[in-house]
């Protein structure tokens, strides 16, 4: 039994305990926004934030999460869409296919998170999700529009 902080709550799954997290929020939890894509933590669909970082949840097991460790997937990070990163998306119509964007847009919010005016080089280097539609400029006007001015180079 795994014992968990989900988009605020503390719940008990029962799971062994190298079930990956992935898993666990679509399966055992039905929060289906998070997304499998390659399995090996390189395409970044399952993208969700640990404590407020990046986490890609397909090849991390439950048994590295506690309690204590805040886990947001991509239905708590602003259930009405107001986050900037969501508005912006909205505007600029960035996703194609959208299979990527709820972890493109986890992987952003949490880059804007730390760094609320990124360069396009930093956009570039933190942001590592793949696309397989290939939205790469989209993405990058999308994470400077929620930045605001000031985020070229």
């Amino acid at each position: 039994m795994a014992k968990l902080n989900v988009n605020g709550q503390v719940i008990d799954v029962q799971v062994e305990d190298d079930t990956p997290l992935l898993w666990v929020l679509r399966e055992q939890l039905g929060l289906t926004g998070t997304k499998y894509g390659c399995g090996i933590a390189q395409c970044g669909a399952c993208t969700v934030h640990v404590d407020g970082a990046a986490t890609r949840s397909c090849a991390m097991p439950v048994s590295a999460f506690d309690e204590a460790q805040k886990i947001v997937t991509i239905e708590a990070l602003s259930p009405d869409s107001s986050h900037p990163i969501q508005q912006a998306w909205l505007a600029l119509d960035v996703p194609q296919c959208g299979f990527c964007q709820s972890g493109m847009i986890m992987a952003a919010a949490a880059l804007l998170a730390a760094t609320p005016r990124p360069t396009e080089a930093q956009i570039r280097e933190e942001v590592t999700n793949i696309c397989r539609c290939g939205t790469y400029n989209r993405v990058i006007a999308g994470i400077q529009r929620a930045a605001g001015p000031a985020t070229a180079g």
